[in-house]
C-alpha cells in the first residue's frame, strides 16, 4: 500500500491530502524491511508528486524522503539509481530561500522554508547513499556541495 499513499501526497484538498501523509508516516515508521523491495514503486509517485512545483505539496514530500532514506538499512543506497528522475525539481527549488536581512523569519521553525529543506535532503541522500550518491548529486544539481568530504 505504500506507493498508493505515496501517490497520494499531491493531493491538496483535505482529507485526502492528511490521509495520504499520516498513512505514509505510518507505514514509514512501522514498515521495517517491508520498505526495500517497494521502493522502484515509489519513484513514479514521488516524481510526479514533486513535479507539481506546489511549494506547499513539495514540502511534504521532501520532508517525506528525508523520514523514508533514514527508514531503514540500504534505502538510500537502493534511492541512488533513481536520482536522475527525483532530482531534477531540487535544481530549480535550491535557492528558493527568504532573503529578510535581519529579520526574523517563522517558517524555520515550522521546517517551511524549500531551499532549507533541499539542502538537507541532499545531504541526507549523500549521508545514507553510499559512496556513489555524491557524484550522482552533482551530476543533477551542479551547485550541490558535500558535507562529507569537507
Amino acid at each position: 500500500y505504500l506507493p498508493i499513499f505515496f501517490d497520494g501526497l499531491r493531493e491538496k484538498e483535505e482529507p485526502y491530502r492528511f490521509l495520504a501523509v499520516q498513512g505514509t508516516c505510518d507505514m514509514l515508521e512501522h514498515g521495517g524491511s517491508k520498505i526495500l523491495p517497494v521502493i522502484p514503486q515509489l519513484i513514479i509517485p514521488i516524481k510526479t508528486a514533486l513535479n507539481t512545483r506546489e511549494p506547499g505539496v513539495l514540502v511534504v514530500v521532501l520532508k517525506l524522503l528525508q523520514q523514508l532514506v533514514v527508514s531503514g538499512e540500504m534505502i538510500g543506497e537502493a534511492l541512488v539509481p533513481y536520482y536522475r528522475q527525483i532530482l531534477p525539481v531540487f535544481n530549480i527549488f535550491k535557492s528558493r530561500n527568504s532573503n529578510v536581512g535581519d529579520s526574523i523569519v517563522y517558517n524555520q521553525r515550522k521546517r517551511l522554508i524549500l531551499g532549507d529543506l533541499i539542502k538537507e535532503t541532499l545531504e541526507l541522500l549523500e549521508v545514507h547513499g553510499g559512496e556513489d550518491a555524491f557524484i550522482n548529486i552533482k551530476y543533477m544539481v551542479p551547485t550541490y556541495e558535500s558535507c562529507v568530504l569537507n
